[in-house]
């Protein structure tokens, strides 16, 4: 009878993978708690918090039934695939842009980039390295989570952007909310839009004032606050022997499990 090749760890390496989860979690915590010392506030909010910005950055290739186009190629009317809603027609597009007044310093923290890697959530997804806003959700495993709460410091990290003296970001406002594919990468379309736009003018003249509290097409998960970030590590922490752990928990850990494998 044939046997299937397979190696199975023995109980050390499985023991020595078990420390090596549980030291991670618990050093990162310790790194939320050294970072406390120096916020200047917790309850400071991001750019994407205070202008409700889910954005991708100039040049971000957004996947449309008509092939791959940079984002600030699209335009209203313009078909893209998504998730959950078959075929739908892109309604507006907004940017913002931003330009350093000083080039010889860095970049403020809520304006920067996050840099998701390629290959970072699976197999050549995206496809292309992809910048978005800290707020911006990608659709992993049924959930939205922001691009900013899945920061590892390898594959997934808040870019010093310091190639580009201007910032200019777009989104993509369908008629519902949904996930698009940029960079071959599920991502959420724009919810709320923000009068912020340097183009919200456009926008309002053809629909009006906008409507607030869209309805989500997933749930979704933000961890910003302290609390919310020691809490979800010490559940992952925990979890080899009583396993707790939410949705994010999982898939933070698995992305971090895969970057170590890339590393």
């Amino acid at each position: 009878m044939a046997t299937e090749n397979r190696i199975t760890p023995d109980a050390g390496e499985i023991s020595d993978a078990r420390r090596r989860f549980v030291t991670r979690n618990l050093l990162a915590i310790g790194v939320i708690a050294a970072g406390s010392l120096t916020s200047k506030s917790a309850s400071a909010m991001t750019f994407g918090q205070a202008f409700g910005c889910n954005c991708f950055l100039r040049g971000t290739k957004i996947r449309t039934l008509e092939g791959e186009r940079n984002v600030e190629d699209i335009a209203a009317g313009d078909m893209l695939p998504t998730h959950f809603g078959g075929a739908r027609a892109v309604q507006w597009v907004g940017h913002y842009r931003y330009r350093k007044s000083d080039a010889t310093k860095p970049w403020q923290e809520d304006v920067r980039p996050v840099r998701v890697a390629r290959s970072a959530i699976a197999p050549n997804v995206p496809s292309r390295d992809l910048y978005l806003t800290q707020e911006h959700c990608l659709y992993v495993d049924g959930v939205l989570i922001g691009a900013g709460s899945l920061v590892n410091g390898t594959t997934i990290v808040v870019d010093a952007a310091e190639q580009w003296d201007e910032l200019e970001y777009f989104h993509i406002k369908l008629e519902c909310h949904d996930v698009v594919y940029a960079e071959d990468l599920a991502c959420e379309s724009l919810l709320n839009v923000g009068e912020k736009a340097a183009n919200f003018a456009d926008y309002y003249r053809k629909y009006g004032e906008p409507k607030a509290d869209g309805v989500l097409c997933a749930p979704v998960f933000q961890h910003y606050r302290r609390r919310d970030k020691v809490s979800s590590r010490l559940r992952s922490a925990a979890s080899p022997w009583v396993d707790r752990r939410s949705t994010f928990d999982v898939v933070r850990d698995r992305l971090e499990e895969r970057a170590l494998t890339l590393a």
